[in-house]
């Protein structure tokens, strides 16, 4: 790519205030006293879109949060790509524990990024790791470039489900159509160990109650009298694992893959230091389902965990009482071949069935999402690997991940596209969690690789037809 360097060198402080600007709008799509920021969002990724350089931009709107649908077609002949990401992000609860406001950008040094890191929430997953594309796209249109034809649809429901996406996607196949898509969502192994995403885990999220007495009683009075909501959910969600961290839902592990020797050979070459893993989390010991590696446990095995559960009094002082309810939110990660719905029905069958006289047990499912891999033998991952050896200097390593983006596998269903997951940022990034940070380093390099995946795709599709 003639004068990339250049280019983003001369640019660079550009680049970087776009992105801050962005991340300083509070777009969390799962509370609604932030509608209006959303919404905003929406407006500034549509008129980033056109900056860079797409003859047509459009906010789409959908039931929920809108879509925002870009193009720049300079040839229909020639191959187009269509990059996914999403402008909504996580709630930045706890607040108390960042480091500096979860909306007011600041970059800050650290050991891995001694250029510095962009902290703010949506600074990897995924403002930032999007805005790579918005720029990407601005350095070949502006530079004349631009190999092929693409598309951008950037949605503002990925952390609530995507509940608006699928209906978007069938009722737009011809809008879409695309050679291959484009996401990055993902991460690498680190700065020097480049990476491509080649598989992701399914997800079934539920919500559960426990409802015992019609109202919260003294615990004097009642205790030992009364079933305890909060204690029965307790136990009820201790016995989801055995001994072994084995999952006790029957029928749960009926459709696991199973990776022969060989596949978790290849895994294991990965750079992995169990001792640099424990230190960065402060640990003194991994955990998880017995024979398999922390790698294994994360990427390629299912699991259950709880994500938030409250009930009763929990202020400041004492209360003496026996709650009337206790609830949790469960998220389980599934690994290919699992049903996300399949599963949810199991969950929901067993759980109501451990439920003791004296409570009653309710499942609400939130959300979920088919898991995927993609293949190494295509030409949309032979380009991807042949652009991080142009920046990097070495060949990416195909990796599994352990999160889970549902979309992928209705991209497949509805648009009959394979899906390539150029990650940039790292584990260490925080996303989901306070201090998330994204490397000024990792933005730049994303900016600069993107352009040569367009380039070697677009070569490799053309070959291809001869």
């Amino acid at each position: 790519m003639e004068s990339i360097d250049n280019y983003i060198s001369e640019h660079k402080e550009r680049f970087l205030k776009e992105l801050i600007e962005l991340l300083k709008i509070p777009s969390v799509s799962a509370d609604t006293a932030y509608t209006q920021d959303v919404l905003d969002t929406a407006e500034a990724v549509k008129n980033a879109l056109s900056a860079a350089g797409c003859d047509s931009v459009e906010i789409c709107e959908t039931d929920g949060y809108p879509i925002v649908y870009g193009e720049k077609i300079i040839n229909p002949e020639l191959p187009t790509v269509l990059v996914y990401g999403h402008y909504d992000v996580q709630p930045a609860d706890p607040i108390n524990l960042w480091t500096s406001p979860p909306f007011e950008p600041v970059i800050k040094k650290t050991d891995l990024h001694p250029e510095g890191a962009i902290f703010a929430r949506g600074a990897c997953d995924d403002k930032g790791q999007m805005f790579m594309h918005v720029k990407a796209l601005e350095f070949m249109v502006k530079t004349n470039q631009l190999p092929c034809n693409v598309k951008f649809m950037i949605e503002g429901e990925e952390e609530v489900g995507s509940n608006n996406l699928a209906i978007f996607v069938a009722n737009n196949k011809e809008k879409l159509a695309n050679d291959i898509i484009l996401i990055s969502d993902t991460g690498m192994i680190a700065n020097d160990v480049p990476s491509i995403t080649t598989g992701l885990r399914g997800l079934s999220y539920v919500e559960v109650k426990v409802t015992g007495p019609n109202r919260d009683l003294h615990s004097g009075l009642y205790g030992g009298a009364v079933a305890n909501p909060i204690n029965i959910l307790a136990k009820m969600i201790a016995s989801l694992h055995d001994d072994n961290n084995y999952i006790t839902i029957p029928g749960f592990y009926d459709k696991v893959e199973n990776l022969s020797t060989e596949e978790r050979s290849e895994m294991a070459k990965a750079p992995f230091s169990l001792d640099a893993y424990k230190d960065a989390l402060k640990i003194n010991a991994v955990y998880g389902e017995k024979g398999y590696t922390t790698n294994e446990r994360n990427a390629i095995r299912p699991t259950l965990d709880v994500n938030g559960i409250w009930g009763g009094y929990i202020g400041e002082g004492a209360k003496t009482v026996i709650a009337s309810e206790a609830f949790a939110k469960i998220s389980m990660r599934l690994v290919p071949n699992q049903d996300w719905k399949e599963i949810t029905e199991l969950f929901k069958t067993h759980f109501e069935s451990i439920a003791p006289e004296g409570v009653t047990v309710e499942v609400t499912p939130h959300h979920g999402g088919q898991g995927y891999v993609t293949p190494t033998n295509t030409i949309g991952y032979q380009a991807a690997s042949k652009a991080y050896e142009a920046t990097f200097g070495k060949k990416p390593i195909p990796q599994r991940s352990g999160g889970s983006i549902p979309i992928v596998a209705l991209f497949e269903k509805e648009l009959e596209s394979k899906t390539i997951l150029m990650g940039f940022g790292l584990n260490s990034d925080a996303i989901h969690s306070p201090n998330e940070h994204f490397g000024v380093w990792n933005y730049l390099k994303g900016i600069e690789t993107i352009p040569y995946f367009y380039q070697y795709f677009t070569e490799l599709s053309e070959n291809n037809k001869i």
